[in-house]
């Protein structure tokens, strides 16, 4: 019997933070990915994020509007080629805004921000915070291609308690509020497992944010 027979209910998570399945429709997840391939190409294109501590991170990342690295953003590729970092695409923006219209209460913020991220069968994500923004909006995410599991924590510890949600091609993820700070990762990727008709091997994730940094154009001349 085919699953997908069983429509999979929207679910909130924890306080603030709401998983939607199929929110992106076929037609709307391959013109997602065309432009993720086209943000990849270099310059400023897909890179290996390596850590403070010498490690490398498995998913491979590139950034729009303000380059994320561990664990500071700037308006250069600082831990790479070093050209600017690509435009935060308005359109993009909309569709963040529409995502949190869609799951939940209260006013959708301006994103300027977006981290994308590519996971190969063997790529991993550790627990982590989306700390380094100066910004409570909520993260966006929206994913393509292969199936993960999305392992949702709480706000104090990495560890327990959790819950591992599975996220499939166009679906959405929203976490604010008191989720906006909750520990996250993805602990396995089920390879082959992306939408025949999509044509990605892998997995895609497209996670919007809101920096609150003033863009340097916007600074008065006394400022630092």
């Amino acid at each position: 019997m085919d699953a997908e027979l069983f429509p999979r209910p929207r679910a909130q998570i924890a306080p603030g933070a709401v998983h939607l399945p199929g929110w992106l429709d076929a037609d709307h997840q391959r013109e997602l990915l065309d432009s993720c391939r086209e943000w990849a190409r270099p310059p400023a294109g897909l890179r290996t994020v390596r850590t403070p501590g010498g490690g490398t991170m498995t998913a491979r990342q590139v950034c729009l509007g303000w380059h994320w690295y561990p664990y500071a953003y700037a308006r250069t590729v600082a831990d790479g080629d070093g050209a600017p970092v690509k435009p935060f695409p308005r359109w993009l923006g909309e569709l963040g805004r529409r995502a949190v219209r869609d799951t939940l209460a209260g006013p959708a913020p301006d994103y300027d921000i977006a981290l994308i991220n590519f996971y190969d069968a063997d790529a991993r994500m550790g627990m982590h915070r989306d700390s380094d923004e100066k910004s409570d909006a909520p993260v966006v995410s929206l994913s393509l291609g292969d199936t993960c599991v999305f392992r949702f924590g709480n706000t104090e510890t990495r560890t327990r308690p959790y819950t591992d949600v599975e996220l499939r091609s166009g679906d959405l993820f929203v976490f604010g509020g008191p989720s906006r700070l909750a520990y996250h990762g993805v602990p396995r990727v089920h390879a082959g497992t992306a939408p025949p008709g999509l044509g990605l091997t892998g997995r895609l994730n497209i996670t919007l944010r809101v920096s609150g940094f003033r863009h340097p154009a916007e600074r008065s001349p006394a400022a630092p």
